[in-house]
């Protein structure tokens, strides 16, 4: 039986009237299913290409090599403006901007030891079978290079039954690695684990959070500022990624010179903002915020910023906490930011500048924040997880009493 794709999920896999999902699928293709349920094109769309990436196919770490880059940012800007309708609401969507290929700076691999020595790569489409990845046309250069290293702190770390886990950034100096999952650490583990990295020349070596290499600082540059993040932590997923973003919220906060930045991280809009505006950073993770504090202390010709711990999901930053606050930034995970949206949305501040890696929950909170009396001037869409389902924005919103 032939089938023909009518639309895509938002996990970038097709449908089929009531049928499928069908992985790797596009708008318009007429398919039939092999026995085991795979799809097979038998008409291709004008949009789909061949796949850069020679491990598409098996690996799971991208679910739209198969399409044109048209048609992708067609697609994720649709998700956008899709999230956005459901609620009633309008705005310009401006132009998708796409990191480039082979500039991935943070990921997670996964290491598995084997008899003749390990494996290091991403889990295939839905399992946790592991696939090397040796020409991954997402990553950046220098962590490929690292493979062979990774596949040898494997056979040190890991246990023979278990899977463990490389989340890996890139900084200035090197690679910085936290593993995970490993096997209990001994002072001769330890030991061999630290004269690795230095032979590889990583910045730093973590054990479940814990240092046991470091050869230099693995800094990160943000604005005018060097700071050095705790080990796996979150950062924008690309150079080119951060700097949008950054250029985004530089441009929602405007000439702001009280700013308040929500789920701050390390400063990664902090450091920029405080060229020109004193700012209150508040972030959940204690080290996050140190990390923050020891970045801005030794940078030149910032003004002050006052860095914070606190849980915006329990204690969020109150209405009349933020009366003498000219702009806002927040850049909240997945979840999204209700309850401090709400908050957010009695306040008087001009100027919100919102970051967001889930166009659903953004939908959910730009509402509340348009039913507080702010408008929604222009959304940013950012794809810095290229080939993947995922896609990022920035937006600006001010009080519509107060422009």
């Amino acid at each position: 039986m032939t089938l023909t794709i009518t639309r895509i999920t938002a996990s970038g896999e097709g449908m089929a009237s009531h049928d499928g999902p069908f992985p790797r699928t596009l708008p318009g293709e007429e398919i039939t299913q092999a026995p085991d349920g795979t799809p097979r094109i038998v008409t291709p769309s004008p949009d789909r290409v061949a796949p850069p990436c020679r491990h598409f196919k098996s690996c799971g770490g991208c679910a739209m090599q198969h399409a044109n880059d048209a048609f992708v940012a067609r697609w994720k800007t649709d998700v956008i403006q899709t999230g956005l309708a459901a609620r009633g609401i309008e705005a310009e969507i401006r132009p998708i901007l796409t990191s480039p290929p082979q500039s991935r700076r943070r990921a997670t691999l996964h290491g598995k030891r084997t008899k003749s020595g390990a494996q290091v790569g991403f889990h295939t489409r839905a399992s946790a079978t592991l696939i090397e990845v040796p020409d991954c046309q997402l990553l950046h250069p220098d962590i490929i290079a690292a493979i062979p290293a990774l596949q040898a702190l494997t056979v040190l770390v890991a246990s023979r039954k278990a899977q463990i886990d490389l989340v890996i950034n890139l900084s200035a100096n090197g690679l910085d690695l936290d593993m995970r999952g490993c096997v209990p650490m001994t002072p001769q583990i330890a030991a061999k684990v630290a004269a690795l990295a230095d032979a590889h020349k990583f910045a730093r070596i973590a054990w479940d959070g814990d240092v046991v290499g470091l050869r230099a600082p693995p800094f990160q540059t943000f604005g005018p500022s060097e700071v050095t993040p705790p080990p796996g932590a979150f950062l924008q997923a690309t150079s080119h990624g951060q700097e949008t973003l950054t250029a985004c919220v530089q441009e929602a906060i405007g000439n702001a010179a009280q700013i308040v930045d929500l789920f701050a991280g390390c400063g990664t809009f902090s450091m920029p903002a405080a060229r020109t505006a004193e700012v209150w950073a508040l972030e959940g993770e204690a080290e996050l915020i140190r990390a923050l504090n020891e970045g801005w202390r030794q940078s030149q010709g910032l003004k002050r910023i006052k860095a914070e711990t606190r849980d915006l999901f329990r204690r969020p930053l109150l209405a009349g906490e933020l009366r003498k606050t000219d702009a806002v930034i927040i850049d909240p995970p997945r979840a999204g930011a209700e309850a401090q949206t709400i908050e957010l949305a009695r306040s008087n501040v001009p100027r919100i500048a919102a970051v967001s890696c889930n166009p659903v929950t953004f939908a959910r909170d730009a509402e509340l924040l348009i039913a507080g009396g702010y408008r929604l001037d222009w959304v940013q869409p950012v794809d810095q997880f290229r080939w993947s389902s995922h896609v990022e924005l920035a937006a600006q919103f001010t009080k519509a009493h107060m422009t």
